[in-house]
């Protein structure tokens, strides 16, 4: 280099691991993936006529929450000089998200935080949407989520998980997510069912239609959350790794759980059990993910599944329809998730990732961390029921935004009566013609069987 040339400048963000900044990006696609998973897993338990609205429901969330997470919501919910509720407008449109360590942690600069955070905000109204299904309208739904994003899961998210928030200066424990995505999505999801009421029609009706989604909706969510607890931690170390380890575990035993459960009913391995088991499993383990054994995350599995599996029965006692369980598996999962972890938290666990110090929970001798989960808990699940009936009562009141759709439209079905267009329109044609064959064949001298149609 020739001895008159000035000494090259740093590269911005050359000072951080750029192995910890493609972990976590690579975790933000991981997240990303599960919001398309949860439409396919609700479609799939949906009636077909409605299949098509959920998922695309799911990814317009994707698309809405993008947009207020970069006018304001990013900055409401991390803003550095925001107060133990809620942020303010210094991070608005992004001013200032670059290079500096995020809020976070400092293994990672703000904008990577930033884009993480994002997709655990758009994941977050999907889940809670869930039990408006097959009588949502569409249009009322996405200003919903605009709306909801940023009066409960902002003001959620800010007292959890910035250095600022109540919750997080009082000692509460929550890697990942079990108050801001979990319980609020579950609670929201119950004052969505009471203020929509139940669903039209006869309720032996309300059947899954396609199970193959489900299991597909299953697979993605299974396979994304690696990346929502494993990222969470923010860097590509031990910590992490000790993340994903646990929330496999607790996934498979939550799903091996509930198909034991159903199986003393009808003597049948359930699949719809399975998947629903496993689900439960994440989400209780989803709080503690950063912070318990394997062994304690096998009990957080059976634990939850068990809670879970008893809780879908409450809409039948309460008489409300939460059409996918969304409040049965989310809201109750994340509660005892979220208790679960104040008993079962160990600070060499925390410490897997070279600074983390906690005081850890029961089995460390802390057991005020119990009462602490509790608060965090109560708050999580008060502030989202009641502003969302608020919100929901509010714009039910406003001309054109009316959450319900008419009778018509929801025996239609809100595929074609909303998108104009069926989710399987090829399949529904085929139907149509094999019923016609079927027809035919009856009224002649051939039989069904002649035609390959079995009966």
């Amino acid at each position: 280099m020739n001895a008159t040339e000035p000494p090259a400048a740093p590269v911005i963000g050359s000072e951080y691991n750029a192995g910890d900044i493609a972990w976590t990006l690579a975790s933000t696609a991981l997240v990303w993936l599960m919001i398309p998973g949860i439409g396919y897993f609700y479609s799939g338990m949906a009636r077909s006529k409605n299949a098509l609205s959920l998922i695309m429901l799911s990814c317009c969330s994707i698309a809405v929450v993008t947009v207020q997470w970069f006018l304001f919501g990013y900055s409401l919910a991390f803003s550095r000089t925001g107060s133990k509720m809620i942020g303010n407008f210094e991070n608005a449109f992004f001013r200032g998200v670059l290079d500096q360590p995020s809020v976070g942690g400092s293994k990672v600069p703000d904008l990577v935080f930033m884009i993480f955070q994002c997709m655990f905000a758009a994941l977050t109204p999907a889940l809670a949407i869930g039990a408006a299904a097959e009588r949502g309208r569409i249009v009322p739904t996405l200003v919903f989520i605009f709306l909801w994003t940023t009066f409960v899961y902002d003001f959620i998210a800010c007292w959890t998980w910035s250095p600022n928030g109540w919750s997080y200066v009082m000692g509460g424990l929550d890697f990942a997510g079990g108050t801001p995505v979990h319980i609020s999505s579950g609670a929201a999801a119950l004052a969505y069912a009471i203020v929509l009421g139940k669903r039209s029609g006869d309720q032996k009706d309300f059947r899954p239609h396609s199970m193959s989604n489900v299991v597909i909706g299953t697979c993605f969510i299974w396979f994304g959350w690696f990346g929502f607890n494993g990222g969470s931690a923010l860097a590509a170390n031990l910590r992490a790794a000790m993340a994903c380890v646990v929330t496999n575990l607790a996934a498979s035993t939550a799903g091996l759980t509930w198909v034991l459960l159903d199986y003393r009913h009808e003597r049948k391995l359930s699949v719809l059990g399975f998947c629903s088991g496993a689900v439960s499993g994440l989400v209780a383990i989803t709080p503690g993910s950063g912070f318990v054994s394997p062994a304690s995350s096998v009990a957080i599995g059976f634990i939850g599944a068990i809670a879970c599996n008893l809780a879908v029965r409450l809409k039948h006692y309460l008489k409300y329809d939460d059409a996918f369980d969304v409040f049965a598996v989310h809201g109750v999962g994340g509660i005892v998730g979220n208790i679960l972890t104040g008993i079962f938290a160990q600070s060499w666990v925390a410490a897997l990732d070279g600074s983390t110090v906690i005081a850890g929970g029961g089995l460390d001798g802390n057991w005020i961390q119990v009462a602490y989960q509790l608060a965090d808990s109560a708050a999580g699940l008060s502030w989202s029921f009641c502003v969302t009936y608020l919100i929901l009562v509010i714009m039910n009141k406003i001309p054109g935004l009316t959450l319900r759709a008419d009778a018509h439209h929801e025996h239609t079905g809100l595929d074609l009566a909303e998108l104009g267009e069926p989710c399987y329109g090829h399949h529904d044609d085929k139907t149509v013609d094999t019923r016609v064959e079927i027809g035919e064949a009856n009224s002649g001298t051939q039989s069904v069987e002649s035609l390959g149609v079995k009966a």
